[in-house]
């Protein structure tokens, strides 16, 4: 479906160079204030108190936030659990207090403020488990990683395969950059948006790879920077039907889903905006600049033709 159609090939690869200078010093800026600010961890990976506390009627989760920053407890984390009367705090652990004075203090400031409320439970989350979802966190970034790349070598090429994991390390490094620079909270809803970044970002560069390798077989006079141009401007409309939904949904999550869902729909707003970029001129720029041809996408059809033991001999692709 096409809600309009361009007639004239559009030269983005005449523009890939400054593009993609932009793009790097936006990188090694990303680079840079990871290694000088750090991420802001939440309490997952460092550590801290876990309270589940009930109510009588629904919870003000906007008074229970103000109710323990009074007592001098920052980045603490309020969300409901299971129902609007359950709710959910994490805290960071606090130097010269213990797990256990740390909740009575919370308790108490929560029943002064509304004598409904009752402690369902309390866990501590040790600094151990904290390292642990770190690792495994990074961990699950490396498999999918060298997924993308076995998949699109595969698929494809390897030239596709390089150039679309450059882009997509290109968008997780922007967007933890973005995290570090702004010191926001970085938690594991980040973290999945993260990865589902990855895979969101790997699709438009597929869906791109796969236009330019039909181009190659259809347009045998046209060059291989015509070729790339023909095959982004001719997915452009899709793009903006796919992405526009995509980033509407996100956006309402945004705007309306509460502090829960704010930095995880931040972090996939700002990768789905990356991932729009790098897939165009990142990724199709990269392909080029590796000398990717139509040789490199028929050879497969080429050797069937020249073997006359292959029942498929003279089939093409």
């Amino acid at each position: 479906m096409e809600f309009f159609k361009i007639r004239r090939d559009i030269p983005f690869m005449r523009h890939a160079l400054a593009l993609n200078v932009v793009s790097l010093v936006t990188f090694l800026a990303a680079v840079f204030f990871l290694f000088s600010n750090g991420l802001h961890l939440s309490v997952e990976f460092t550590g801290g108190t876990l309270m589940e506390v009930s109510y009588e009627k629904p919870a003000d989760l906007h008074a229970i936030r103000e109710s323990v920053a009074k007592l001098g407890i920052k980045d603490v984390q309020v969300q409901n659990f299971g129902s609007a009367k359950e709710v959910l705090i994490r805290m960071p652990v606090q130097k010269g207090s213990g797990s256990d004075t740390q909740t009575e203090r919370v308790l108490a400031s929560l029943q002064s403020q509304d004598p409904t409320a009752k402690l369902r439970r309390t866990e501590f989350v040790g600094p151990q488990v904290g390292n642990e979802l770190a690792a495994d966190g990074l961990k699950a970034l490396a498999f999918v990683v060298i997924g993308i790349v076995l998949y699109l070598a595969v698929r494809f090429e390897w030239k596709f395969a390089v150039a679309a994991i450059i882009a997509n390390l290109h968008d997780v490094v922007i967007i933890l950059g973005f995290f570090a620079f702004f010191g926001w909270e970085f938690s594991l809803p980040v973290l999945a948006a993260v990865l589902a970044v990855l895979g969101y970002s790997v699709n438009e560069s597929v869906v791109i790879f796969d236009r330019i390798r039909e181009n190659f077989r259809r347009y045998r006079k046209m060059t291989s920077v015509e070729i790339i141009d023909n095959a982004i401007t001719s997915t452009i409309s899709r793009t903006i039907i796919t992405h526009g939904s995509t980033q509407l949904m996100v956006l309402s999550m945004l705007l309306f889903g509460g502090e829960t869902l704010y930095y995880f729909a931040l972090a996939l707003t700002i990768g789905i905006l990356f991932g729009i970029y790098s897939s165009v001129f990142v990724a199709a720029a990269i392909a080029m600049w590796l000398g990717i041809r139509r040789e490199d996408l028929i050879k497969v059809a080429a050797k069937k033709e020249d073997d006359p033991t292959d029942p498929n001999a003279g089939a093409t692709l």
